[in-house]
């Protein structure tokens, strides 16, 4: 059970993140480095998650 609700705050936050990426993009002068950043935080969480899915089966 603690895996599914770590992966469930994980996801959260991954969709978050979405989130921000598509906001920034919507900007006229978008940040690229902050688009940089948040990019590879989205992509920490969801191998992240990968990781702990793989460990449920």
């Amino acid at each position: 059970m603690a895996l599914e609700a770590r992966i469930r705050e994980l996801g959260s936050r991954h969709q978050s993140l979405k989130d921000a990426i598509r906001d920034e993009m919507r900007r006229p002068a978008s940040d690229d480095i902050r688009l940089k950043e948040l990019k590879r935080q989205k992509l920490r969480l969801k191998e992240e998650m990968e990781a702990l899915r793989g460990k449920m089966h």
